[in-house]
């Protein structure tokens, strides 16, 4: 059996994806052959992630859009569709906790807002685009990132949207798993632990004392990088993992494990 990891000739529809995990996962798709259609809010750095994948030959389409508005969300995957077409591989990467705020002071508006950000955004992609990838009948690949904390609940930091949307999400994608796997399409879920993302470093500097007493939790004792993760959404995204679905596959340094 050969393990090819070649993704020529496939497009890729990732949310999230101008900077931290979301440009790290889209680059190495690239590099493994994949045209990319990046979503995110207007920034340089969405510029920037689209430069270099189309450095790598590939083609590369740029959407703006907050997906944290399930109108705005919805409205960007049927544009996607009609310039692009149909996708072979959708990875629901945005979120984020955004704030830190205790359950007894955290008001409706912003844990609804919050929870249209981590968990509507997924399944509203995973609605529209699926459904393209059912119509044209080739199959599909859906990665959906998760977090750690969707398993277990953060300690000394407040908004629990976060959890409660990451746990939504990994019950969701096992939904996919089983309803779509007739269709030729598997859906798994990526569980990040701290990685050294943008917003994480932006937390060190404003409260050391969160990520230091995260990072002593780790037992190989240092932040992710968020290279890690490119490798395996390639992985997911090839026919190397034709038979995994469903799944969700914890990548946090050990911090789990006790």
């Amino acid at each position: 059996m050969s393990f090819a990891f070649d993704l020529s000739g496939k497009r890729a529809f990732l949310t999230g994806g101008s900077r931290g995990l979301g440009r790290e996962m889209a680059l190495a798709l690239a590099q493994a052959g994949a045209d990319i259609a990046l979503v995110a809010r207007p920034s340089d750095a969405l510029a920037s992630t689209a430069d270099e994948i189309g450095a790598m030959g590939r083609k590369v389409w740029t959407f703006e859009a907050d997906m944290g508005s399930p109108e705005a969300a919805e409205a960007v995957c049927h544009r996607a569709l009609t310039e692009v077409g149909s996708f072979d591989i959708l990875i629901n990467n945005v979120g984020g906790r955004r704030v830190n705020v205790p359950t007894e002071d955290l008001d409706l508006a912003t844990w609804t807002r919050l929870l249209d950000l981590n968990l509507t955004s997924t399944f509203i992609c995973s609605r529209v685009l699926g459904a393209a990838m059912i119509a044209a009948g080739k199959g599909g690949r859906i990665l959906n990132v998760a977090s750690i904390n969707g398993l277990v609940a953060g300690r000394g930091i407040g908004g629990r949207h976060y959890e409660t949307a990451k746990a939504a999400v990994i019950q969701f994608t096992r939904t996919l798993a089983v309803d779509w796997a007739r269709h030729g399409i598997t859906a798994n879920a990526i569980c990040p632990g701290l990685f050294a993302t943008a917003p994480n470093l932006k937390w060190k500097e404003t409260n050391p004392e969160i990520i230091d007493g995260l990072v002593a939790d780790i037992p190989m004792g240092t932040m992710g990088d968020p290279r890690d993760l490119g490798a395996l959404a390639v992985y997911l995204a090839s026919d190397n993992a034709r038979f995994m679905t469903g799944a969700s596959l914890i990548i946090d340094g050990g911090q789990t494990c006790h």
